[in-house]
Order: structure tokens, then C-alpha cells, then sequence
């Protein structure tokens, strides 16, 4: 595991009163509506799964229609038994389409707005994986969800039953639709890092390799039922029905920290920011105040998170690629660079080459 850039020393040293006041700060103000230091527009628009008449309960998932956006960016609807509704995703496929080839998994963070993924609003997925000869699936909806399975429906959010319909109900629908060889890599943004990683880590093998950006990856700890109960409460969903009660035992079963051996033979790369202000954070950005106010300390609580998933690894002897961004606010002006650089190891999982 080899750390690359900088390691902010004072955020390394972080004592746990500073955490906490860290993560409080962070949490209760990054969760404002603020689409350039969060995780993109904010939406008023009811988002809960209901069953859909329409289409007629099925023991298989199945693809309901396909809708062109682009010639190559596609609108994919597929019937989830999971959750018992019709779930859009979308489908950027590469310019050689003859040949069968990966598949690339992009989650959303937080506001995960319906029928569409901040990564191709505000990441640049469109223009990135132009010339690239992979399929890329994007999720759409599954706010606060942490692409996980929910213990029950929630009254504000709906039914999330997410981790079956992403990795057993999803998967063999793309492939045979669009000509996927069965490899599978997954990256993900601040929720959905922590999603990508607790996937990967809860279904060794079924992704080759995993990009986490700007995550947090333990769920039994202070810091980390904290951040997930501002994160799920910021949509008015109740924590509990996500997992139960924090002494329900799925709590530590999504604990990456916990489970991180798991994740031995899964090629890793984890990058985060030290909080403090950095070349997009200029005086003339209309956005300032409230990336260093809110994406600041946002992105603080998550260079600590990733050094305890570094440490912990580390201690596992578990190899992985490390990036510490000297500077750098919890906002898209980053993850859009992010991308690029934890592509090479992300085409190696994929056994293609970078350069392409």
C-alpha cells in the first residue's frame, strides 16, 4: 500500500474531542442544500419505491425498455422483485460496441437525485468515458439510501432494497444486454464511497476493483453511526429502518473496518482531501463561504476516516493505493479530478489498458 501525495499532519493527529466536534460541524452543516459543496441539486420530489401495477411482480428482475438520451447514453428501466418497482439506470457504452467488454458501477452520493447521476451533471462521466471500452452503468435515486437493503420501508424515503438490486438483480441484465464479459469494477463519491467499498467488501469478487472518493467506511463506531444518521435524516428517513437499532448485528455485518479482509484480493484505490482551501476555493466563487464552511470540515471528517480504513488495511497487509490531497473541499470541483487519476488503477482491474 503505497500512500501518494501529502498527509495533512494536524488532521492525522486528530484527537477524538476534535473529531467529534469535526464530524458535528460537518455533518449538521454540510447536509444544507448547497449543490456545489454537497453532492449535487437538491430535489423536493417524493422518491418512494411504490409497487407499479403496470408492470406484473416477477420472481426474475427483467428490463422494461430502453430509452436513448444519446446514441451511447442510454435510460435503462429494469423491474426490481427487490423492491418491487421499476428502478432506471443509465448506460454509457463505448464507441466499439461489437466486442464484449467490463462493466464500470458509478454511484451517487448523497442527494442521489431521481432519473439522473451527478456524475454525468457535474463529473464529466460522459465526456471521461468517451473513448474508453467499457460499459458504465449509473445509478439513479437511492438518496440517503447507502445502496444498501433497508430492514423495512421507510415512510419518507420508500423501499431500498439496493445491494440486491446492484449486485444480483443488475449485473446479469447489463451483461446480457450489452454484450458485458463479466468483469466489474464500482467508484463512488462521499456515500456512495462508503457504498462501493461496503458492496465490494460484503460480495468478495464480484468487483475486481474499487474507487472511493471522499468516504467514510465504519458503521459501529461514534463517528460512524453519526455520520450516517445525519446523512439518512437529511431526506427525513428514520436510521433505524436502515439496519435496526445500533445493536442490531447489521450494523457491524457493513462495518468495512470490520470486515476489510474481505476485501484482500479487490484492487483499491481511496483518495481524500485535507479540508483546507484549495485552487477552486478563490475569492470570485460565488460558492465560497459555503465551501469553507461546509465542504471544509466535511471533507476533514473523511481524511480521517480514510487513514483509519489506511491503518487498518495496513495492519491486514492488504495493498492498496492511498491519496492524500494536500488541499481540497468535500465538492465535485474535486471528484471530477479524482476520476482521472484513480483510472489506471481502475482499467487494470478491469484488464484493459489505461492509456485507452
Amino acid at each position: 500500500m503505497t500512500p501518494d501525495a501529502t498527509t495533512c499532519p494536524p488532521l492525522r493527529r486528530l484527537g477524538a474531542g476534535a473529531l467529534v466536534t469535526a464530524t458535528a460541524v460537518g455533518a449538521v452543516l454540510g447536509l444544507a442544500p448547497i449543490a456545489t459543496a454537497g453532492e449535487g441539486p437538491e430535489s423536493t420530489q417524493n422518491v418512494a419505491a411504490q409497487a407499479d401495477p403496470a408492470f406484473p411482480r416477477s420472481d426474475d428482475a427483467y428490463i422494461t425498455r430502453v430509452e436513448n438520451i444519446t446514441d451511447r447514453w442510454l435510460r435503462v428501466f429494469v423491474y426490481s422483485p427487490a423492491m418491487q418497482s421499476e428502478q432506471q439506470v443509465q448506460v454509457l457504452l463505448p464507441r466499439d460496441t461489437s466486442v464484449p467488454r467490463p462493466t464500470m458501477y458509478m454511484l451517487d452520493g448523497r442527494s442521489a437525485e431521481p432519473g439522473t447521476n451527478n456524475w454525468t451533471e457535474q463529473g464529466n462521466a460522459v465526456e471521461f468515458f468517451e473513448d474508453k471500452p467499457v460499459n458504465v452503468v449509473l445509478t439513479t435515486g437511492g438518496r440517503a439510501s447507502y445502496f444498501t437493503d433497508w430492514e423495512q420501508p421507510d415512510p419518507a424515503l420508500g423501499t431500498y432494497e439496493w445491494e440486491t438490486f446492484l449486485t444480483e438483480e443488475l449485473p446479469p441484465l447489463i451483461d446480457e444486454r450489452f454484450s458485458g464479459n463479466g468483469i466489474q469494477s464500482i467508484a463512488g463519491l462521499s456515500m456512495g464511497a462508503q457504498s462501493a467499498m461496503t458492496l465490494a467488501m460484503r460480495s468478495p469478487g464480484l468487483y475486481r476493483g474499487v474507487a472511493a472518493y471522499s468516504g467514510c467506511y465504519e458503521t459501529t463506531s461514534d463517528l460512524g453511526r453519526t455520520q450516517i444518521g445525519m446523512v439518512v435524516a437529511s431526506y427525513g428517513g428514520d436510521v433505524e429502518n436502515m439496519w435496526g437499532p445500533f445493536t442490531d448485528p447489521k450494523w457491524a455485518e457493513h462495518d468495512v473496518l470490520i470486515g476489510a479482509e474481505k476485501l484482500r484480493d479487490t484492487t483499491l484505490y481511496v483518495s481524500t482531501a485535507s479540508g483546507l482551501p484549495g485552487p477552486n476555493e478563490t475569492l470570485d466563487n460565488p460558492d465560497l463561504i459555503a465551501l469553507v464552511t461546509q465542504g471544509g470540515p466535511i471533507e476533514a471528517v473523511t481524511n480521517y476516516c480514510t487513514h483509519q480504513l489506511d491503518d487498518r488495511l495496513r495492519a491486514l497487509d492488504i495493498p492498496a493505493t492511498f491519496v492524500y490531497n494536500p488541499v481540497g473541499v468535500h465538492t465535485w470541483a474535486y471528484w471530477r479530478d479524482e476520476l482521472p487519476k484513480s483510472w489506471p488503477t481502475l482499467a487494470a482491474s478491469l484488464e484493459i489498458e489505461p492509456s485507452v
